[in-house]
């Protein structure tokens, strides 16, 4: 490797760490605006899910259109298989995980979805390039998985709601986890933004029909459509852009960083702005997954970009 490519690839590097950080800091504002839904609006949990993939999917598709990356024409065979798995992923991660909140709680619904993920991809990430995991990324899963339990409060239950709500975390993990690790080349015309926001609208459009069954009006008042808007804005569009955009750029393990800045990022809003208190055990906990991202993120260097 010369050294003009290798300061290239650095700096590709430092480009997606840095989108992966601003992917995990929107993301987790989702949950103040899902949670706000819920309560002020009450809606369904699937009705949340459409709500986030349609206006998510319209933000995105309207970007790649301003920007250039979509253009009008007649997509190809494999252009739309590609949206449709897209959008298939997209629909079971988003209507499980916010069926896991409902059946449980935000933290643990959190909490088990991110672990999840973060075990999926350092398995899976290691099952795809015939490796075992090293030592760095088995810290880094053990940090993060102690740090999360102490900073959401590692609420555990025993009732059966508790275990329906944790199947379904599970269930949204995998999904997920499979978005991370699909490192298919992108199809001509159609890069992975641009999949992602039509991959979007069909994901809404399997849930609309379920949605308008449980219910999707909202309240006509700013708070309640502020928080739609935002939910589709700032942790979909937005986020789902900055990371897509990294994943292109450096190995599929930096993810983590945006997977366990998430949780975090809730937890000190939500100390914040709903006051929630955030005692010696939880800031212990918050150091850890900040070890454990500092640790993934001195781990992905030019070297392992996919």
């Amino acid at each position: 490797m010369s050294v003009r490519t290798f300061l290239h690839a650095a700096r590709d590097t430092r480009s997606g760490l840095d989108l992966f950080v601003l992917a995990g800091v929107l993301w987790g504002t989702g949950g103040i605006a899902g949670s706000l839904l819920a309560t002020r609006a009450g809606l369904h949990p699937v009705a949340v899910a459409a709500y986030r993939l349609l206006l998510g999917g319209v933000f995105i598709t309207a970007y790649a259109l301003a920007s250039g990356r979509l253009r009008v024409r007649r997509p190809s065979r494999a252009e739309l298989g590609r949206i449709a798995g897209l959008g298939a992923l997209f629909t079971v991660f988003q209507a499980a995980y916010f069926a896991a909140v409902f059946a449980t709680s935000v933290s643990l619904a959190t909490l088990t979805t991110m672990v999840a993920v973060h075990i999926m991809v350092t398995i899976g990430s290691a099952v795809l390039e015939r490796r075992r995991p090293g030592r760095i990324a088995i810290a880094s899963l053990t940090a993060a998985a102690l740090g999360l339990a102490l900073l959401l409060g590692s609420p555990v239950g025993g009732d059966r709601g508790a275990l329906v709500g944790i199947g379904f975390a599970l269930v949204a993990a995998g999904g997920f986890a499979v978005l991370t690790l699909d490192t298919r080349p992108d199809l001509p015309g159609l890069d992975r933004v641009t999949a992602t926001g039509l991959g979007f609208l069909f994901g809404g459009g399997l849930l609309l029909p379920a949605g308008l069954v449980v219910g999707m009006a909202v309240p006509m008042r700013a708070d309640t459509l502020g928080a739609v808007l935002f939910l589709g804005v700032v942790p979909t569009a937005g986020a789902y852009v900055a990371y897509f955009t990294a994943l292109g750029r450096t190995h599929v393990g930096g993810g983590i960083v945006a997977v366990l800045l998430e949780p975090l990022t809730a937890t000190v809003l939500a100390a914040f702005l709903q006051g929630e208190r955030l005692g010696p055990e939880r800031l212990f906990g918050g150091a850890l997954v900040l070890a454990a991202i500092a640790v993934q993120h001195r781990a992905v260097g030019p070297t392992t970009r996919g």
